[in-house]
């Protein structure tokens, strides 16, 4: 594994190194890893491109690290030697201090990514991955966090939409009456963008990577099933949509107008 990776890597000692001086608005990333070596490569990468990397070994690593600094993404190893990296998860809350990038042992661990990404996981890696692909993904996840305004930095808190409200902070879908519904991450995203692009055909190739499943899901139409979910939840009748309508051949279209705040 580190020998595979090692190409991609830069060999700065593990450390709190900052990047590049003067580089703006640098990202603070937590690395949570109990494999020396893989931690270490994971944050000499990131930080040769201009991040802030603390990278720690376990649970009452992370925790010092939370309590003294804000982070804007975290990295979390499922599978470390003396903790379960799902009750770290459940530690972080609902919805996490951060995102959260998940890391499995193989691709078969279906079940700890499945829970992880309930638990408000935005996305996954399994191992042996790249760095390259890893770096792609936490760029998008802070794009999008940012847009999205989940992250500190960004402006919208949430969004209204036909007596829906959704919090982006808390990531509550609060009926005109009150009620509260839960969304699974990819629920959430899903929504998301179709909140931040109302009125406007967006392809499943749009959704797919707005809801940030992976290509290995594609075959079983997850889209798809994601829509038939949320559809569930906000239509009044599930089978003649309103609000998320098929334009076939193209996409879909969130067809209500939508307010920010």
């Amino acid at each position: 594994m580190v020998q595979m990776l090692a190409d991609e890597n830069t060999h700065d000692p593990e450390g709190q190194k900052h990047g590049t001086p003067g580089a703006a608005a640098m990202r603070h990333i937590l690395v949570v890893d109990d494999d020396p070596a893989m931690r270490a490569m994971i944050a000499d990468y990131l930080r040769s491109q201009n991040f802030t990397v603390s990278p720690v070994a376990d649970g009452a690593g992370m925790s010092r690290v939370l309590r003294g600094a804000a982070v804007d993404l975290i990295i979390l190893d499922m599978k470390l030697a003396h903790e379960d990296g799902l009750e770290l998860m459940r530690w972080l809350g609902s919805p996490p201090v951060a995102p959260i990038i998940i890391v499995t042992g193989h691709r078969r661990d279906e079940a700890d990514r499945v829970v992880g990404l309930e638990l408000g996981a935005d996305d996954y890696v399994t191992k042996p991955f790249s760095l390259r692909e890893l770096l792609a993904r936490i760029r998008a996840i802070l794009r999008r966090s940012e847009a999205a305004g989940r992250h500190p930095r960004g402006k919208v808190r949430g969004y209204r939409f036909s007596g829906w409200e959704l919090d982006m902070r808390t990531r509550r879908l609060t009926s005109s009456a009150g009620e509260t519904l839960p969304l699974t991450a990819g629920e959430f995203n899903l929504l998301v963008a179709f909140l931040r692009s109302p009125q406007q055909v967006l392809s499943r190739e749009q959704l797919l990577a707005a809801s940030r499943l992976h290509d290995e899901e594609v075959f079983d139409r997850s889209i798809d099933v994601q829509i038939l979910r949320l559809r569930r939840k906000l239509e009044a009748n599930p089978s003649e949509p309103k609000l998320i309508v098929t334009e076939r051949g193209t996409g879909y279209l969130f067809t209500t107008p939508v307010d920010m705040f």
